[in-house]
């Protein structure tokens, strides 16, 4: 397929990579009947996280939203489940951190060194233009016959660019039920991008010799076990942990077992980050996952380049990413907002609205998904006049004047694109009569 807009794959009843699973199906009476005005949401609060935070039945009822999403298959999800019983059906970037993992341990392989410099060429030639496998394992096959390889991940095709990001992606539309969890029997899959957009494999470096050796590739996680994104961390940490556990069943990488080495992301109120990829160097990391945040990775990817070491993020999704002056050092497996805008604006338009407000953070993600969703929206059929965007500070003490700005422009449609925040907004949209529970 090319030029892909929007295409339902599937219903799904169970979890998802990168969400808890769901979505509407379209029409006019699809989103919140909060007051006449539907809500919608983006990854950042489309997950059991933000449901955690209402007590009273009703208070999401038929928010809807889009999140990166894959059908995962069932013995996926067991086998994240085996490292991880906790996750609870929450498989939020799961697939994309283990992909993440295994293009490393495939690239160092295919160059012979440890070394991200040398490896790094290799990525985007790996996801595309090749024989096609699903695992490191009959990867690593295809490696030691001499044939090129084209890896199909857990979370899709991936399909990089030259930027070294997915041409084309698949999202899950979904939809919050009276319980305020997700209702996974709702979630539809639809795919957007243009996989003639792929780099491919022609002028990317012919393989080593198989069987080359050398130093022990050590893979360091910056992931978010604390802060506002920190109902990420175990799925990404348990797609890491997989993704470890067979690389090194298979072998692992170089002739020794990868090493892993965790540490935690934070949020953008601390310098956890930093710390983090001070001490990653410091013990010769060679290649980091993560941060899930794109303004946390805004902070230390000149760092991480800069020290000759691959960075690639399981979740960035901001576009600033796309033309960074990253010195090739930097891929995500999360595709860029300029994909996710396309779905979340089709959704808005499909459920017949004219008059669309945006409560959006002041950060990379926010800012620029709202932009893009914005654009689509008027390339949709809106007019400007039509669309008010309003950006906030997450850590407000309230949101009051915001919303009251909302309640003011009067609109059918409010989309909100933020974190854990986004709890307080709603309760207050809720609370003025605009919410999904309505007056």
């Amino acid at each position: 397929m090319t030029s892909v807009a929007l295409i339902a794959l599937a219903a799904c009843g169970g979890g998802d990579d990168d969400g808890d699973d769901n979505s509407s199906g379209g029409g006019g009476d699809s989103g919140s009947s909060g007051g006449g005005v539907n809500i919608y949401g983006s990854d950042g609060n489309m997950g059991s996280a933000l449901g955690d935070q209402f007590s009273t039945p009703g208070d999401l009822a038929g928010m809807q939203g889009t999140t990166p999403l894959t059908d995962l298959s069932d013995d996926f999800k067991a086998r994240l489940d085996a490292i991880d019983p906790d996750l609870g059906g929450t498989y939020n970037y799961a697939g994309e951190t283990y992909d993440a993992f295994v293009l490393i341990s495939l690239a160092a392989q295919a160059a012979g060194s440890s070394e991200a410099r040398d490896f790094a060429p290799y990525i985007n030639g790996l996801t595309s233009g090749g024989d096609k496998c699903t695992d490191f394992a009959a990867c690593l096959e295809i490696l030691n016959a001499g044939g090129n390889v084209d890896y199909d991940g857990a979370s899709g095709p991936l399909d990089f660019t030259e930027a070294g990001e997915p041409a084309v992606a698949s999202f899950g539309l979904l939809t919050f039920g009276d319980d305020n969890a997700i209702d996974d029997s709702l979630t539809e899959f639809q795919v957007t991008g243009d996989e003639t957009l792929a780099a491919g494999d022609e002028g990317a470096p012919a393989p080593v010799a198989p069987g080359a050796t050398g130093d022990p590739l050590v893979i360091g996680t910056l992931l978010p076990l604390t802060g506002s994104l920190a109902f990420l961390g175990p799925p990404e940490v348990a797609g890491a942990q997989l993704a470890l556990q067979e690389v090194n069943e298979a072998g692992g990488v170089l002739g020794a077992p990868v090493q892993l080495i965790e540490t935690d992301s934070g949020d953008t109120s601390t310098d956890t980050a930093n710390t983090s990829v001070d001490r990653l160097l410091a013990e010769n990391a060679d290649a980091i996952i993560g941060a899930a945040s794109s303004s946390v990775s805004l902070t230390v990817i000149d760092k991480i380049v800069n020290a000759g070491v691959l960075q690639i993020s399981p979740a960035n999704t901001s576009d600033q990413f796309t033309d960074y002056n990253d010195q090739g050092l930097y891929f995500r497996t999360a595709p860029p907002d300029q994909l996710q805008a396309v779905p979340l604006a089709d959704l808005v338009l499909a459920d017949g609205n004219s008059r669309v407000g945006i409560l959006n953070l002041n950060d990379a993600y926010g800012t620029g998904l709202q932009e893009n969703v914005a654009a689509n929206l008027v390339d949709g059929g809106l007019a400007e006049d039509d669309i008010l965007a309003i950006t906030y500070d997450p850590n407000a003490s309230s949101y009051d004047s915001e919303v009251q700005r909302m309640v003011e422009f009067d609109p059918d449609a409010i989309i909100v694109i933020g974190f854990d925040e986004s709890a307080r907004i709603i309760q207050e949209l809720n609370a003025q009569g605009i919410g999904p529970a309505g007056e």
